[in-house]
């Protein structure tokens, strides 16, 4: 799975060079990986089964620096943790909410007794 190049039909071409150089630079500034630390083959991603044997293939130096690099890369600034945090807690009131059951109260209840109030002198009548 490697990527494809243009780079040799630049570098034959001095006129093509001057203009692609400076776009490339400002393009690996604009990337960001690089900021991280990362290569851009530290991109690829691993589900395949190519990248699995190219990964087993790797000198024990290099498949350490690629560990490192990566781990040193995600390592820099948390900014998904608050958000799925705070988006657990809110599945969580909902399901609080969700299970919650509401009883309504009975007419006897709200009624008051009427007959305990009666004075003795109206029940003989």
């Amino acid at each position: 799975m490697s990527q494809p190049t243009l780079s040799n039909f630049i570098i034959k071409r001095p006129w093509l060079k001057r203009w692609m150089v400076p776009l490339s630079k400002w393009y690996k500034e604009a990337a960001g990986y690089r900021k991280l630390g990362l290569r851009a083959d530290d991109l690829i991603p691993e589900e395949s089964e190519e990248m699995q044997l190219a990964l087993k293939r790797l000198s024990p130096k290099e498949a350490y620096d690629r560990v490192y690099r990566m781990r040193r890369a995600f390592q820099d600034y948390q900014y998904l943790s608050p958000i799925i945090k705070e988006i657990e807690q809110e599945r969580s009131e909902r399901e609080d909410l969700e299970s919650m059951v509401i009883k309504k109260p009975t007419i006897k209840s709200k009624l008051p007794d009427i007959k305990s109030k009666v004075p003795d002198s109206v029940k003989s009548h």
